[in-house]
């Protein structure tokens, strides 16, 4: 199966009124990156234990260990979980960010580091989670 074929049953499996704030999501993300890699990441590891929500991808930077291994991940990512939708900004260097630049416009979130986390879109500021998406995407361009 392809990526998109996998994100689009994902998105497909999801309740509503989640599915359709994620299709809208999705629509939004490739707006801001149209030309970005996608991913899809089931969430299961190498045993096919389940570890985590799936997670959906977007875009490509390279992530630089002490060690100085690399690897390759995804800049921006989407994935639904039980109280609602998560979008992570991956790569940041500085951890309070997101929460200290966009948290209070945000609207009904929760802030960590690189992830915004919401119930449905209808409390959120679209806007400012789109300039959240682009710093993110610019920040790890840079790298």
């Amino acid at each position: 199966m392809t990526v998109k074929a996998q994100i689009k049953e994902y998105i497909a499996s999801q309740s509503e009124p989640k599915r359709n704030d994620m299709e809208e999501l999705h629509r939004i993300i490739q707006q801001v990156m149209p030309a970005c890699k996608l991913w899809f990441l089931d969430g299961k590891n190498s045993e096919n234990k389940v570890v985590s929500n799936p997670n959906i991808g977007y875009g490509s930077y390279t992530i630089k260990y002490a060690d100085r291994r690399t690897r390759e991940f995804y800049q921006i990512g989407l994935s639904a979980n039980t109280s609602g939708i998560s979008v992570y900004i991956l790569g940041l260097e500085d951890k309070k960010y997101l929460a200290n630049t966009y948290g209070k416009k945000l609207g009904k979130v929760s802030v960590s580091g690189y992830c915004i986390k919401f119930k449905t879109l209808k409390d959120i500021n679209i806007n400012v989670l789109e300039e959240a998406i682009q710093y993110g995407v610019e920040a790890t361009n840079e790298n």
